[in-house]
């Protein structure tokens, strides 16, 4: 039963160190990270994984980014951040800050935690993140700092070491400059992953969500850097948002796709199809009925186990209000479940309250459908359009 699994903690991971992979052979226990589903602040928290997990059982899941800060001076409460259900896997913890002994110590706490990857977060544009020293995005700006700390982090795992980024930031938005920071990062560190968000930033006080949506988005640096960088791993993340999308980006060489707010507004159809259109492998076959009875176990097994009623049953249950995204009932079933919060205590009574406005046929029904191509290929084109081949210089080279 799902409410009898344990999250993962230190002691349950040192019984079983065996079951987890060393640095080198990161993608051996799982499917490849073709497909991902981005960190989100307050989104892909232990919930949202938990049941994105239900849904698609080889999608990668990244955590929220998780200050290395807030993992050094809150070493008595780690399971608050770091502890998650054995199901998860395979999973990736993001850890964001520029202290490198901060980040060595951070990435030392989780290791007992068997996390699969751990990742840096090197594309934040959040003035609460980017405007508060070298954080964030503006770590961009310092590939020398970037690749210190991650030979750091990577000092004090056993996993594999990414990093997250965006295209450039401010008027830092050359091909060039992306590679030098590539090169540099790469060079200095054991880093060879790279998630490229195809837009830069703007520290210029537009909002994150802004920062999502003006600079334009070239993917094509993002295949140039596929070609110029043939011993690394690049992922693809920023303006797709459907799994025919993925497939497209794929096709055209991308070695492996993310995708944020689609996966979280619209997980069943999104995540539904994963397994089947990505990995060419056997969906879950679970129904949207099956998926909440095993997601209200779990629910209900963590409730206030953080203290101070922590996390009730609104935190619970917050993932689950887009799992019916467009089908009939769906906004009278987040009435009723808006009225419930404010009765019941545990989430199988608000489910039951709830989904009453629910048809039968749509809880009943598994994922079958294959999704659409959409209406254009977005990066048909893309291979005409490359920049010119980076060639790094020797100034570069010397400092590396």
């Amino acid at each position: 039963m799902w409410c009898c699994l344990p999250p993962v903690r230190p002691a349950m991971f040192k019984s079983s160190a065996s079951s987890f992979h060393p640095r080198t052979t990161a993608y051996s226990q799982y499917l490849p990270p073709l497909f991902s589903v981005a960190p989100m602040m307050e989104w892909t928290d232990n919930h949202y994984r938990t049941l994105a997990r239900l849904i698609s059982k080889h999608a990668w899941l990244y955590t929220e980014m998780i200050a290395a800060e807030t993992l050094v001076h809150q070493q008595t409460n780690l399971d608050r951040f770091l502890a998650f259900s054995p199901h998860q896997h395979p999973i990736v913890l993001q850890i964001g800050g520029s202290n490198v002994q901060n980040l060595a110590n951070a990435a030392k706490l989780s290791v007992a935690y068997g996390y699969d990857e751990i990742n840096l977060n090197c594309g934040c544009p959040s003035p609460k993140v980017a405007g508060h020293g070298c954080f964030g995005v503006s770590l961009m700006l310092n590939p020398k700092l970037v690749g210190e700390a991650m030979s750091a982090i990577a000092a004090n795992t056993n996993v594999p070491v990414t990093v997250k980024c965006r295209i450039g930031v401010d008027d830092h938005d050359s091909y060039d400059e992306l590679c030098d920071f590539v090169h540099k990062v790469s060079t200095l560190s054991p880093t060879r992953h790279f998630i490229v968000h195809s837009r830069k930033a703007l520290l210029g006080g537009i909002s994150p969500a802004d920062n999502r949506r003006i600079p334009p988005l070239k993917y094509e640096y993002y295949y140039a850097l596929v070609r110029d960088f043939p011993d690394l791993r690049f992922t693809i993340n920023g303006g797709i948002t459907s799994v025919s999308e993925v497939n497209a980006a794929l096709k055209e060489g991308a070695h492996g796709v993310m995708i944020g707010r689609a996966a979280y507004n619209n997980p069943w159809q999104t995540l539904g199809h994963v397994d089947t259109t990505v990995y060419g492998v056997p969906s879950s076959g679970l129904t949207r009925r099956q998926v909440l009875e095993q997601y209200q176990e779990y629910g209900d097994s963590v409730l206030g186990t953080h203290g101070n009623g922590r996390p009730n049953v609104r935190d619970i249950v917050k993932p689950l209000l887009n799992l019916f995204h467009s089908e009939n009932g769906n906004s009278l079933w987040k009435r009723r479940a808006d009225a419930a919060f404010r009765e019941c205590k545990t989430v199988g009574s608000l489910l039951e309250e709830s989904l009453k406005a629910i048809p039968d046929c749509v809880l009943d029904s598994p994922i079958t459908e294959t999704p659409g191509t959409g209406e254009e290929d977005v990066f048909a084109n893309v291979h005409n359009v490359l920049p010119a081949r980076y060639e790094a210089g020797e100034e570069l080279i010397l400092c590396a």
